[in-house]
C-alpha cells in the first residue's frame, strides 16, 4: 500500500490522503479487514500533522470505508468495495445526465422517485 500526498497540490492534504486510500481500495490493494497505518505512523512517515491524518480517517469513516476503533486503528470495512462501486455508478449517472442536458434537480427528483417506489 502506498499512500501519497503532493505538497504542491491545491487539494488539502487530508483530501489527498483519503483519495489515496480510496484508490488503493478501488485497485484491490486494500481489501476488507486490512488495517491502515496508525494515524501517528502515517503522519510521521509523510511529515504531516497528526490531525490532518485523523481528519482523512474520519472522512473515510463517515463514508463507510473504514471502521475506526481505539486500539484497533483504521480497518477497511466490508462495505468499502460496495461504496466504491456505487460511487462509480453515480459518476456514470452524472456523466450521462450531463451529456443529455438533464439538470441536477431533475436527477435528484428521479432518484427520490426510485427510493420511494
Amino acid at each position: 500500500m502506498l499512500i501519497r500526498v503532493d505538497p504542491s497540490s491545491e487539494a488539502p492534504i487530508f483530501e489527498q490522503l483519503a483519495a489515496s486510500v480510496r484508490a488503493e481500495v478501488a485497485r484491490g490493494t486494500l481489501v476488507p479487514g486490512d488495517r491502515l497505518p496508525s494515524a501517528r505512523e502515517l503522519a510521521e512517515s509523510l511529515e504531516v500533522n497528526l490531525h490532518t491524518v485523523l481528519h482523512a480517517y474520519q472522512e473515510l469513516r463517515d463514508e463507510g470505508l473504514v471502521d475506526l476503533r481505539r486500539g484497533r486503528g483504521a480497518v477497511i470495512t466490508d462495505q468499502a468495495v460496495a461504496n466504491l462501486e456505487l460511487q462509480a455508478a453515480v459518476r456514470e449517472l452524472v456523466a450521462e445526465a450531463r451529456s443529455r442536458g438533464v439538470g441536477l434537480a431533475a436527477v435528484v427528483a428521479l432518484i427520490n422517485e426510485e427510493f420511494r417506489s
